[in-house]
């Protein structure tokens, strides 16, 4: 009996000495918020072995040692050092974490769906950057989502116009358009062309967990546009823990916004739910920009089990705001209550009054509701599926005055040795009044017959839009559409898709994923009449299966609704235009991992067919899209046109010790090009020349991480080839007349290649600082091919004549012409300082803009002599910004924040964008080095946001 008690010791006793691994599992919570810390580092002290939390704060690591110590650590709260002790090879540590104040950017890591696509801290071999929610919540004020941004490497976010929601991001000198934008995971670019309209996702700042940018190719597995980057936007869920908070800020200009949230947390039977509703109004810095939007969020929760998590969440904004559409010229904006020295920055070419009220020839409407269902299964221990079906159901339209009038006679021109006239006229916007504003009450006289100074009386009074005939001295005939009418382009879509993903984990190291995705998308573009201006109708021939021209004497409510399902306008009263896409797509995707301490590498690959199809309900059926060539009949429907696409990429990186690491990555990518390079110049005739537009990326990266000091080093170079662009290039005839004609350029290639820096040091407990820093040099490489097109798809020469045969194309010479329309190097520097004020913090950032070229009309580079004088070249600028805060705790649970900005505070004057690339000649007038002929955006000057925040 006792060799078998001292049998029995001996066996449990090496039985603990050496069951050495173990798994320990847990929870990191955000002391302050009461919410979980996504992407919190939780590490073996001393060793690279380490994990992050996921969206709810949860982590899961193996360690090899029955005892130790676990570091957790998340930028910008007190790092927690928590000893360990395996049980039965488990731990369990749940551990709240307080904020020390400083700033909040450190990588998220990883997310409870795996068709959320977020990079891993030293272990995702891409060059990446994450703003954290906190982040927004102290910095945003009453600015836009996308102009945080400006913080990071090769980022260059402008407020567009200067309207509320008409801000813009480029990402390494791609646009909006060749970036892809994520949502949860859902891709939210237009399926059309690209484009994504920050005022239609104005609530993304109430509702997001974490923003990730994704510098190249990204870490995503799916066959999307990131030719720049993605920008990838997790939203909270549904199982926060329980609380809320109300906020309220103030800002210059008279702009408010108020939110209520609450979260109920996790119930016992595994049902949560979270609200969010929010209403910004006011003015923006811009004259003549009021706005009214409201957001709002729902996620319902349930988790009946361990195995299975459903999450149903419907987001949405509806909003109205007016426009500054046209960028004035920088002479404007002197005359117009500026100096030559001080432009009128707040100058709005687009409005005027009427009956003593802010009338806006230029106006946004819009609401576009968003549904998704996410549905997580655990099917086993090393396998789960995700899946997300989404829904959109955008209704919205942009308002523009149109029209014009005769004033009587000829102007006489001379261009190229031809002289040519055209009539006197004066447009909508040319209406003006003399402190430059627009006279719309005007243009109400004059659509009702009255005399108004300068114009001829209109033909027919109280009815627009019927065309007179003029004939000029050379006998050359011209048409004026008589009028003015507020007219809007509606642009709605219907849009449904899903996305699923199979995640397998092979064993310790290895993971497989395969996925499916596919999307519908229907757009609807026509014109409606919302405004007949004095009026009783608005005459339009635009309809060609109409004998006669067609009365418009119903207007459209220019209101926001928040009707997601709205019917489209009958087609009896739309006008200009009447056209739909269709774009369906279908992908396949999947990718190969590899993973342990220090080495990690991954493989993917996808392809996706899109089918296109343009429907024109003005066109009538028979119409050729060449006038002398009866094979190109033109149907009111295509048909789908479907093309394929793919792309593969690859990478690794290696941890070189728990302090360096460094990564490389490199991809192909084979993409659909946009709707409009498939059906150009606007007419359902297949583009001739179609082909893929081949995108080829290539990076290299160090990263440094310690307790005091982090920084993270890449060199990127991507080539994009087979770039197709169109635009209207008007012609003169040697008659004297005008010719509508379209360039369309073929084989446009770009070079964008640069170094990127981004770092942040502990310099005290009073001092914190982050930096960031990208030299660009992006560049078109070679020239391209151009045909001039006539509106009959005849291809003509500069002096109009239709060719016959094989045409040869003209050179557009673009070889080494720099990319517009972004700053090339960009800088910035932040400072947290930490008074010793138990609550109090002060933020001062400094962001340096050079290298900033103008926006480029390709089309005017049809001589080398203007690509040898390449792009414009704007102005450098240097801004700061100033913030403080200040936290009060009222209880355990309640707690109360105060917080100021001053944006721009040293009120200087800059440009962000100029439309134009006019370079000053000898007597031409000049600002800051430009002339003053260009169409610029001014920067905002110096403005003030003021917030308090009740958390419980």
């Amino acid at each position: 009996m006792k060799n078998w008690f001292l049998n029995l010791a001996f066996l449990l006793f090496t039985t603990v000495i050496f069951a050495q691994s173990g798994v320990i599992t847990g929870e990191v919570i955000d002391g302050d918020y009461n919410a979980p810390l996504m992407g919190a580092g939780v590490q073996v002290k001393g060793t690279t072995r380490g994990v992050s939390t996921d969206m709810d704060g949860k982590y899961s690591l193996k360690v090899d040692n029955p005892t130790g110590i676990l570091e957790f650590t998340y930028l910008g709260y007190v790092t927690k050092a928590i000893p360990y002790k395996l049980v039965n090879g488990k731990a369990h540590l749940k551990v709240t974490l307080a904020s020390d104040q400083q700033n909040l950017g450190e990588v998220v890591v990883t997310a409870k769906s795996s068709v959320i696509d977020v990079a891993q801290e030293r272990k995702t071999p891409v060059a990446v950057s994450t703003i954290q929610a906190a982040e927004i919540v102290e910095k945003l004020g009453t600015r836009e989502l996308p102009e945080i941004l400006n913080r990071t490497p090769s980022i260059y976010a402008t407020k567009g116009g200067g309207g509320f929601g008409d801000s813009k991001v480029n990402m390494r000198g791609f646009s909006s358009k060749n970036v892809a934008v994520m949502v949860n995971g859902m891709p939210v670019n237009d399926m059309e062309a690209g484009t994504v309209y920050f005022s239609n996702w104005t609530g993304l700042s109430d509702v997001t967990s974490a923003m990730q940018v994704q510098r190249g190719l990204g870490a995503s597995k799916l066959a999307i546009a990131s030719v720049g980057g993605t920008l990838n936007f997790i939203l909270r869920a549904a199982d926060m823990h329980q609380g809320g908070n109300v906020v309220l800020n103030y800002g210059s200009n008279g702009e408010y916004k108020g939110t209520v949230s609450y979260n109920t947390g996790k119930s016992l039977t595994g049902w949560s739910a979270s609200v969010l509703f929010s209403k910004n109004a006011g003015r923006k810095y811009v004259d003549a920009t009021q706005f009214d939007a409201y957001s709002y969020y729902f996620a319902l929760g349930y988790e009946p089990s361990k195995k299975h998590s459903f999450q149903l969440m419907f987001t949405g904004a509806t909003q109205w705001h007016n426009q500054r559409y046209y960028s004035p010229s920088i002479e404007d904006a002197q005359k117009y209550g500026g100096s030559d020295d001080k432009p009128n920055r707040r100058y709005n070419s687009d409005w005027g009054y009427l009956n003593g009220e802010i009338f806006s020839l230029k106006k946004n409407i819009y609401h576009k509701p968003v549904a998704m269902l996410n549905w997580d299964w655990n099917i086993s221990e090393s396998t789960s599926l995700s899946t997300v079906a989404y829904a959109s159901f955008g209704r919205g339209m942009g308002v523009s005055g149109d029209g014009e009038a005769y004033n009587g006679g000829f102007q006489r021109k001379v261009q190229n040795g031809v002289t040519y006239y055209n009539p006197k006229k004066t447009t909508f916007s040319g209406l003006r009044t003399p402190d430059g504003l627009i006279d719309v009450e005007a243009a109400i006289r004059y659509n009702k017959g009255e005399n108004v100074q300068g114009l001829q009386r209109i033909t027919t009074p109280g009815i627009t839009g019927n065309s007179i005939q003029l004939t000029d001295p050379l006998g050359n005939k011209h048409y004026i559409t008589e009028g003015f009418t507020n007219i809007a382009s509606v642009n709605s879509h219907d849009w449904y898709g899903f996305l699923t993903n199979l995640k397998h984990q092979i064993d310790d190291h290895f993971t497989l994923n395969l996925g499916v995705d596919g999307r519908y998308y229907h757009g609807y573009h026509h014109r409606v009449v919302t405004d007949l201006l004095g009026a009783s109708g608005f005459a339009t021939i635009s309809n060609k299966n109409l004998t006669v021209p067609n009365v418009i004497r119903t207007t459209v409510s220019d209101k926001i609704s928040f009707n997601p399902f709205a019917s489209i306008t009958p087609l009896e009263n739309q006008t200009g235009w009447s056209n739909d896409g269709e774009v369906k797509w279908a992908g396949l995707f999947s990718q190969f991992e590899y993973s342990d301490n220090k080495f990690s590498a991954f493989l993917q690959g996808s392809t996706s067919m899109q089918g296109y199809q343009r429907v024109d309900n003005f066109m009538k059926p028979g119409t050729r899209a060449i006038r002398r060539d009866p094979t190109t009949v033109m149907n009111t429907k295509t048909g789908f046109k479907n093309i394929i696409g793919y792309n593969i990429k690859g990478g690794v990186n290696y941890n070189i010790n728990e302090h360096h690491n460094v990564f490389a990555n490199a991809g192909y990518y084979s993409k659909q090009p946009f709707f409009n390079a498939v059906y150009p110049n606007n007419k359902n005739f297949l583009n001739q020349e179609l082909t893929n537009e081949k995108i080829l990326g290539l990076e290299v990266g160090y990263g440094f991480k310690s307790e005091r000091f982090n920084a993270n080093l890449n060199v990127y170079r991507t080539t994009w080839k087979d770039r197709y662009e169109t635009k209207r290039n008007n012609i003169i005839l040697p008659s004297g007349s005008s010719l509508t004609a379209y360039a369309n350029i073929f084989g446009i290639e770009e070079v964008h290649q640069g170094i990127e820096l981004e770092a942040t040091a502990n310099i005290t407990q009073y001092l914190k600082l982050n930096a960031a820093i990208s030299l660009g040099d992006w560049f078109y490489n070679g020239n391209a091919k151009s045909y001039l097109i006539n509106n009959d798809n005849q291809n003509i020469d500069t002096q109009g004549n239709v060719l016959t045969g094989d045409v040869v194309p003209s050179t557009t010479y673009l070889d080494k012409v720099k990319v517009g329309e972004t700053a090339q190097t960009t800088a910035a520097i932040g400072a947290t300082i930490l008074p010793p004020v138990k609550g109090l913090k002060v933020d001062i950032d400094w962001r340096y803009v050079d290298n900033l070229y103008a926006n480029l009309n390709v089309a005017d580079f049809n001589s080398k002599a203007n690509a040898d004088l390449g792009a414009l070249k704007l102005p450098s600028y240097n801004l700061f910004d100033l913030g403080a805060s200040y936290k009060l705790s009222l209880t355990d649970k309640q707690r109360l924040t105060f917080s100021a900005h001053a944006y721009n505070l040293l009120d200087t004057y800059y440009i962000e964008e100029s439309y134009t690339s006019k370079h000053a000649t000898n007597g031409v007038k000049t600002y800051q080095g430009i002339s003053v002929k260009n169409n610029v955006y001014f920067g905002p000057g110096r403005t003030f946001s003021f917030g308090i925040r009740y958390n419980f």
